[in-house]
């Protein structure tokens, strides 16, 4: 179709007169694929925490996503046992990959040694140590990938410290729904990597298994 002007011919003597008809330009509107769910650049403050969001066109399909999973529900249950401070080598058993790795801000651990040292201290009973869950939400549970992210509120005590903790938690699991990776990002934070800060949490993961007794556990 032209969008030249078209000229009309007045019936008087006046000068002819134009009439424009503008062109309709269409309005660009995002598609789906530009909405992506990034765990790790996930902020997380005190106890409210925005779900992330997912390639899906509509509501319904994305609220999906932020529920729990069938599959996901004993793995969270025992990633709940751990920061409560009750791990058992029966769940590293069956949660964990022999391989699997575990990250925070002060550990980098690779290996079954590495990331049960880190909790190592709790199979102890002489420890006297306490922790509640104050406030959990699930931001994303889906099957592909095969992932859990979670927001919580943990208190920890014993002897020495009480203190409250937020964290923006990812669990990447393999097809038998076992950890092949954990980052706990506190505040969901990024993890420190200036200066030599990923080379010393890489270290504290190999010095910690050198105190910290592990119990033996079948295919680790």
């Amino acid at each position: 179709m032209s969008h030249s002007p078209t000229h009309r011919r007045s019936t008087s003597n006046s000068e002819p007169s134009q009439t424009h008809h503008h062109s309709i330009l269409p309005t660009a509107v995002p598609t789906p694929a530009l909405v992506e769910s990034v765990a790790g650049g996930a902020h997380y403050s005190g106890s409210n925490v925005e779900p992330l969001k997912h390639r899906h066109s509509s509501h319904d399909q994305q609220s999906t996503h932020t529920e729990l999973k069938a599959d996901h529900k004993r793995v969270l249950a025992d990633i709940r046992e751990l920061y409560e401070c009750r791990p058992t080598p029966e769940i590293f058993a069956r949660l964990w990959h022999p391989d699997a790795e575990f990250e925070d801000p002060l550990s980098k651990c690779r290996g079954f040694r590495q990331y049960a040292a880190q909790a190592g201290a709790f199979f102890s009973d002489t420890t006297h140590a306490d922790s509640g869950l104050l406030h959990t939400r699930i931001m994303s549970s889906t099957s592909c990938p095969n992932r859990i992210v979670f927001a919580q509120t943990q208190r920890y005590k014993n002897r020495f410290i009480d203190k409250t903790m937020s964290s923006v938690i990812t669990v990447d699991l393999d097809d038998q729904d076992k950890i092949i990776r954990l980052v706990d990002r506190w505040d969901g934070k990024e993890l420190p990597s200036r200066f030599g800060a990923g080379l010393l949490r890489a270290l504290n993961g190999r010095i910690v298994p050198l105190f910290v007794h592990v119990p033996q556990v079948s295919g680790a």
